[in-house]
């Protein structure tokens, strides 16, 4: 989730000039000496920005590490201006680099939305922290949230949605040309299911996406969600002082948040009321199991100008996780059937075929299958496909003194296809996951990122990934659209699908 949202790897980003290097690295030994930032290769700066402006680059960032892996080696380097970032792509410098943090990582931030966030008035949330005040947030999220049995608290809040998708994609078959079974646009229903899902975590309330019809504010939320990436790609492109002359892409991001912020100050302002009705008479009695993440807040004595900024980017982290890996799972296990059934019967060895009673959490997390099937996803189609860090200090990156306070970048999506350590790298193999061969290097797939900076929802993606995988496979067999190309990644932001994917979903 918030990986979706730490929402990571930036392109362009203004960082403080390095200062001279410090005498404070290890030597590599007598007979070797590193060499300087200077001397890391990567492309020209008149190549780099064709690529980027001319060759579609801004949507085929993922690509471009692959691209610069194979040309220039596990380190490279690329201007933008003024700014100067090196990309690594080599998992064993990446936990280098990462396990010898601090307890305040600094990451590159969405400065776009930052800016907006002080314009407004708006309080920062953890996707837009930094500093002491990222820290605060994070420690006193991390108990509602990280603990798996925290996470597991929620299943029950997740019951009745994980149902409604599953009544939802009835409805939805055969609703325009091709097959009766087939569902367009599959990524469109998950992320109804995904807003949904987490804002019966985080409100306790239930927002309609999965009726037949659509609330109108609700629609309008979603298509701020999806919006947002795009504007944010468009503001990170420009420099801050292109925005006065070309306002359009600035206009929209602000537009895209005042929308979202007004949809969960709404919401959250009815949870306000619900828990003060509940407690009236009551003072410090305990809420029901299944209390929303909100209540705790409120209990806590957050104050609600902050509750509100963390809700609406929870909220946005919430969607695109759940929603974009959805979709992948089921392309990839309609179109490897020999892996759908294996799976579905796992599934139904604990649930019993055709029953509509939801497992525990706990049950859920031991399917061995299950759990490689969604690994197997987010290594082929990680949400962020790079994270970043800015150093504090100097660091070695194999043969090069990067000096602090340098953006690096970390390219996931290079690393998790990366035949070295993935045999058929482009292949979707779960079973690479269960021990039938040597195990991966841990760092090269980092789809939730590492340490403090690790995606905050994790425990929750993770849940609602199994709980609708499971009842669809017992409820579906998911086949793929007759005759249907490929799809491809593209990067909108966050990796997505580059066109619709349409599923079929033929009852069992």
């Amino acid at each position: 989730m918030t990986q979706s949202f730490k929402l990571g790897s930036r392109v362009f980003h203004r960082v403080r000039c390095a200062p001279e290097l410090g005498a404070s690295l290890n030597s590599r030994g007598s007979d070797s000496t590193p060499r300087s930032l200077a001397d890391i290769p990567g492309p020209s700066v008149p190549r780099f920005l064709a690529e980027l402006f001319c060759k579609g680059g801004l949507s085929r960032l993922h690509e471009l590490q692959v691209q610069g892996a194979a040309r220039f080696g596990p380190v490279w380097s690329a201007s933008f201006g003024t700014v100067r970032t090196v990309y690594v792509a080599a998992p064993a410098l990446i936990e280098r680099l990462l396990r010898q943090e601090g307890p305040r990582p600094e990451r590159c931030s969405f400065s776009s939305w930052a800016e907006h966030r002080r314009r407004h008035r708006r309080a920062c949330g953890l996707l837009t922290a930094e500093g002491g005040e990222w820290q605060r947030l994070r420690s006193r999220l991390a108990p509602l949230l990280l603990r798996p049995q925290a996470a597991a608290g929620y299943a029950g809040p997740l019951d009745d949605v994980v149902r409604d998708l599953v009544r939802r994609l009835r409805r939805q078959r055969g609703r325009s040309p091709g097959p009766p079974a087939l569902v367009r646009d599959v990524a469109g229903e998950f992320y109804k299911f995904g807003l949904e899902g987490i804002a019966a975590v985080l409100l306790g309330s239930r927002l309609g996406c999965l009726q037949a019809e659509v609330p109108p504010d609700t629609e309008t939320f979603i298509r701020a969600v999806g919006s947002v990436f795009v504007s944010t790609l468009l503001t990170m492109a420009m420099p801050s002082w292109l925005h006065r002359f070309v306002p359009g892409p600035w206009n929209r991001l602000c537009r895209d948040w005042d929308q979202m912020f007004a949809f969960a100050q709404q919401h959250v302002e009815r949870a306000e009321a619900e828990i003060a009705r509940r407690n009236q008479g009551k003072p410090g009695e305990d809420m029901p199991s299944g209390a929303h993440l909100t209540y705790f807040l409120f209990r806590e004595k957050w104050p609600a100008r902050s509750i509100l900024g963390n809700v609406t980017e929870l909220l946005l982290a919430g969607v695109d996780t759940v929603s974009n890996t959805l979709s992948w799972a089921l392309y990839e296990l309609s179109r490897h059937p020999e892996v759908q059934v294996a799976l579905r019967s796992e599934i139904t060895a604990t649930l019993g075929p055709g029953s509509g009673a939801h497992p525990q959490a706990a049950a859920l997390s031991q399917l061995p299958l299950l759990r490689a099937v969604i690994k197997e996803v987010l290594r082929l189609y990680p949400v962020v496909p790079g994270n970043s860090r800015v150093p504090d200090k100097d660091i070695q990156m194999g043969d090069y003194i990067i000096p602090k306070n340098t953006l690096v970048s970390l390219c996931h999506y290079a690393t998790s296809r990366d035949p070295a350590h993935f045999p058929e790298p482009n292949s979707f193999r779960p079973a690479r996951w269960l021990g039938q061969s040597p195990a991966p290097h841990p760092f090269a797939s980092l789809p939730f990122g590492f340490g403090k900076r690790s995606c905050i929802g994790r425990r929750l993606a993770e849940l609602e990934l199994q709980m609708a995988l499971a009842q669809i496979l017992i409820h579906f067999e998911v086949l793929p659209e007759p005759g249907a190309p490929p799809v491809r990644p593209m990067t909108r932001t966050v990796l997505v699908p580059e066109r619709s994917i349409n599923l079929q979903f033929v009852d069992r």
